[in-house]
C-alpha cells in the first residue's frame, strides 16, 4: 500500500508558525523524518492559503526539493494558483498527487484540469456540495462516477484517480465505519480500468482520547487494506503503523500478534466476520486488536475506555 505522508500541515499550529516564518531547519526536518519512514508522497498541506500566503507551496516545495530532490509531494491546498504554482516547480508532476477533488462542480472542474495538464494523481473525495457525505456506498458511488465522467472528459486515464470514501471518526458514528470499508469495495469493483482509492486515516479516530488513537487507526488501516484499499494518508512518525502496513502486505508476521493482523486483513478480504478473528485471550496485544475491530464492526458500542474492559 501507498502512503502518503500528512505531518506537514498547517493545523498543526507549530508547523503553521514554521511556515509562516519561512524556517527551513524546521520544514526539512518534517521532511526528512518522514522521508526516511519511506513514505510514498509527502503532502504539503497549506489550507486555503489566503492573505499573505501568495508563494507558500512554491517555497515550500523548493526548500524540501533543494536537500530531497527525488521527492514526490502531494499539493494539498484549495487555492488553485498556489497548486499549480508548486505543479510547475517539480520536474516530476506525472508521479505527484493533487489533494483533492470533489463533487463541487467549481472545485471538480479546476482540480481536474490541472490533473489533466500535469499528469497528476488526483484525490477525489466523494462527497458533494449539496448533498454533503453519503450515509451509504451507493450514494458515494454516484458522486465517484460524476467525478470520472469528468477527469475522463478532460483526458484523465481511471488508473490516475484515487477516490477517497470519506472516513468519519469511529466517537461520532460507529455505523459509518462499514459504509466507508463498503464503498473502498464498492469503488473498486465498479469502474473499468479500475480505479485506486485512498483515505485520511486519521480521520477514524478524531476525537477519541490521544493514546488509542494509534491502535484505532492501525486496525482500520488492516480491515481497508483487506477491501482494496491502495494509499492512505497517515501519520509517518507512527513508526508501528508503518511496520504493520508492511507486515501485513507481505503477509510475514514478525510477533504473535501480527498473526492475527494479518488474518484479520484476509476476513475482510474474503468478506468474513468478525465471528471469524480468533486470538489468544492471556496477549494483551492480541486483546486490543480484537477489542478494537469489535468496535470498528460495530458489534460493540464505542466508548473512550472501551479497552479497558
Amino acid at each position: 500500500m501507498k502512503l502518503i505522508g500528512e505531518n506537514i500541515h498547517i493545523i498543526s499550529k507549530k508547523t503553521r508558525e514554521a511556515i509562516e516564518n519561512k524556517d527551513t531547519a524546521y520544514v526539512l526536518n518534517m521532511a526528512k523524518r518522514q522521508a526516511a519512514a519511506g513514505v510514498d508522497w509527502i503532502d504539503l498541506n497549506i489550507g486555503p492559503a489566503k492573505k499573505g500566503w501568495a508563494g507558500t507551496m512554491e517555497w515550500l516545495a523548493s526548500t524540501i526539493l533543494k536537500e530531497i530532490p527525488d521527492v514526490k509531494f502531494s499539493f494539498d491546498t484549495t487555492n488553485y494558483t498556489e497548486m499549480e504554482a508548486g505543479l510547475k516547480l517539480v520536474g516530476n508532476s506525472s508521479e505527484c498527487v493533487i489533494n483533492s477533488a470533489s463533487g463541487d462542480k467549481e472545485k471538480l472542474e479546476n482540480m481536474s484540469r490541472l490533473a489533466a495538464e500535469y499528469g497528476s494523481y488526483l484525490i477525489a473525495l466523494t462527497l458533494g456540495s449539496e448533498t454533503g457525505i453519503p450515509k451509504d456506498p451507493e450514494g458515494r458511488l454516484e458522486i465517484a462516477m460524476t467525478i470520472l465522467e469528468k477527469t475522463s472528459e478532460m483526458g484523465t486515464d481511471n488508473t490516475k484517480i484515487l477516490l477517497d470514501p470519506l472516513v468519519l471518526p469511529v466517537s461520532v458514528d460507529q455505523s459509518q465505519i462499514m459504509a466507508a470499508l463498503d464503498s473502498i469495495r464498492v469503488f473498486k469493483e465498479s469502474f473499468d480500468p479500475p480505479v485506486m482509492t485512498t483515505i485520511g486515516l486519521s480521520n477514524v479516530s478524531n476525537g477519541s482520547p490521544k493514546e488509542i488513537r494509534p491502535i484505532i487507526n492501525r486496525i482500520f488501516a488492516v480491515m481497508a487494506m483487506g477491501c482494496g484499499l491502495d494509499s492512505a494518508i497517515v501519520d509517518a512518525f507512527d513508526t508501528e503503523l508503518i511496520r504493520v502496513v508492511r507486515v501485513v502486505s507481505s503477509q510475514a508476521p514478525e510477533k504473535d500478534s501480527d498473526s492475527v493482523l494479518i488474518n484479520l486483513h484476509n476476513i475482510m478480504q474474503d468478506f468474513g466476520g468478525l465471528e471469524d478473528l480468533a486470538y489468544n485471550k492471556d496477549n494483551p496485544e492480541e486483546v486490543a486488536i480484537f477489542k478494537t475491530a469489535e468496535i470498528l464492526f460495530n458489534k460493540n458500542i464505542y466508548a473512550h475506555n472501551y479497552l479497558e474492559y
